[in-house]
């Protein structure tokens, strides 16, 4: 599958999103199509796919130590830079998300858990005590607000960084 993906992101940026194909990723690897549709179904799955990898680099951890607005800001902005160096990325990225391709489906739910769960550590007090479920909702809602912006064109991806760290820290304030 890594020689697939590595082929979708040089596929990708030679031709962008609309003229991408799971067979011309195939092509790209050297493998035959049958083999690439056994991994992907579709141009969104392979784009889901190459995000989900992307960030479960890119989001580490947070590191205990700092304190919980810190965390929060470190966690959000990993999120929001994830594509910022590939635009052909981020655009297929908000295309794919979007979409309702099935096998994308699972994808969006494995990327919205990990980013959850780094939140939800960022945002543990240091206590131990769980994190405010109301919070960590308002912060979902916010970095995927922000990401559709960014990908939509509005602002750029470390634009929108700065701005969503900036909005988590007023809530962060008023709790």
């Amino acid at each position: 599958m890594n020689k697939l993906t590595e082929a979708a992101v040089e596929v990708l940026r030679d031709v962008g999103y609309d003229a991408l194909t799971v067979r011309s990723v195939a092509k790209r690897a050297g493998v035959a199509p049958a083999t690439a549709y056994t991994y992907f179904s579709s141009k969104g799955h392979v784009v889901a796919e190459l995000f989900w990898r992307r960030l479960a680099e890119e989001i580490v951890e947070p590191d205990p130590t700092l304190p919980r607005a810190e965390r929060v800001a470190v966690v959000l902005r990993s999120v929001s830079l994830a594509v910022e160096d590939d635009n052909q990325l981020a655009r297929a990225v908000t295309a794919s998300l979007l979409g309702s391709d099935p096998d994308v489906e699972h994808l969006r739910v494995r990327i919205g858990v990990l980013i959850r769960q780094r939140l939800s550590s960022a945002l543990v007090a240091d206590t131990g005590a769980p994190a405010d479920e109301s919070l960590l909702e308002a912060l979902e809602m916010l970095y995927s607000g922000a990401l559709v912006r960014a990908g939509m064109g509005y602002e750029t991806y470390s634009a929108i960084a700065d701005r969503l760290v900036a909005a988590a820290n007023l809530l962060l304030e008023n709790r």
